[in-house]
């Protein structure tokens, strides 16, 4: 009988080439570089360079006074001198002044939680006759600058004996910034309206939506309202610069000019007391990092 010839092993049966073998973890690693590693590296770069400013404050707060001016520069301290930031705190009521501020920064951000979500909501989930007008009259109010309202809301409060308080410090974070509310507004309106109208067949009032629903669902943008609240009260120079008189009552932006003099200036420890005035900032946004991009990325979005 005629032999019949064996078939030829099928292609994909044979075994492939090492250099086809190593080709997918070859590209995959690559693709990894290019989606993850040189990314990762260019932000540690623009990381670096914010970054570069505060480790030059806290460099110059350890040196001593001849090491500051000279030239050319000394980019580190011989001797580490830790008695600046004694001096910083020994110098000025710097404990007092700490207070005062946690007092006003507190306030603040109690009051643009208490006001702000209350007028965002309803500008976003309530209808009613002249809605619109009220939120474009409210946005135009953030057209004004603080120097143009300054004198005329200086003179109000003058007029209601509240000059040398807190209170108009924190007063006006009752009624609402108009940046907060937009802000807050644009966050309910990504809320789905199905859960509110669910929430009224069931027989659930307003506020009580707004209490148990839309304010659970709404922290990422409430944590950024009380990080940004909390970071204008904590810089604010002008405002404690103008209302209060009393030294007693200053806050830190304000005493730091205690090491400003006449003739001289204590740079040594004017860079200490800056150090430790910056110092609650980066500890707080380290807490609430998460939930404040969250509230950045998520606002806006339905």
């Amino acid at each position: 009988m005629p032999q019949v010839p064996l078939r030829e092993e099928s292609s994909t049966n044979r075994p492939l080439p090492p250099e086809l073998i190593d080709y997918k973890p070859k590209r995959k690693v690559s693709k990894v570089l290019k989606q993850s590693f040189f990314p990762h590296i260019g932000l540690a770069l623009v990381g670096i360079l914010f970054l570069a400013p505060f480790a030059w404050l806290v460099i110059t707060s350890l040196k001593s006074i001849d090491e500051i001016f000279a030239i050319p520069t000394v980019w580190w301290p011989e001797k580490l001198n830790w008695a600046n930031y004694s001096g910083a705190v020994e110098t000025i009521p710097f404990v007092r002044y700490t207070w005062n501020t946690i007092v006003i920064c507190f306030f603040s951000v109690l009051g643009q939680l208490i006001s702000a979500p209350l007028v965002a909501y309803a500008l976003a989930r309530m209808n009613f006759k002249g809605r619109n007008l009220i939120f474009f009259v409210m946005m135009g109010t953030m057209i004004l600058p603080f120097q143009v309202t300054m004198i005329p809301v200086y003179v109000m409060f003058n007029n209601l004996g509240m000059i040398d308080t807190y209170l108009p410090l924190t007063l006006p974070n009752f009624f609402g910034a108009a940046f907060y509310i937009f802000m807050l507004r644009q966050f309910f309106l990504s809320i789905p309206f199905e859960l509110t109208e669910a929430a009224k067949i069931d027989g659930a009032s307003e506020f009580r939506i707004y209490w148990q629903i839309i304010l659970p669902l709404s922290r990422p943008a409430l944590y950024t309202v009380a990080l940004f609240t909390f970071l204008g009260a904590w810089g604010d120079f002008l405002g404690p610069l103008i209302y209060l008189n009393d030294p007693d009552k200053w806050t830190l932006s304000v005493g730091l000019r205690a090491y400003i003099g006449e003739h001289d200036v204590e740079w040594g420890m004017l860079m200490a007391a800056s150090t430790l005035f910056t110092v609650p900032i980066i500890i707080l946004y380290f807490f609430v990092q998460r939930q404040f991009i969250q509230g950045i990325t998520l606002t806006g979005f339905k």
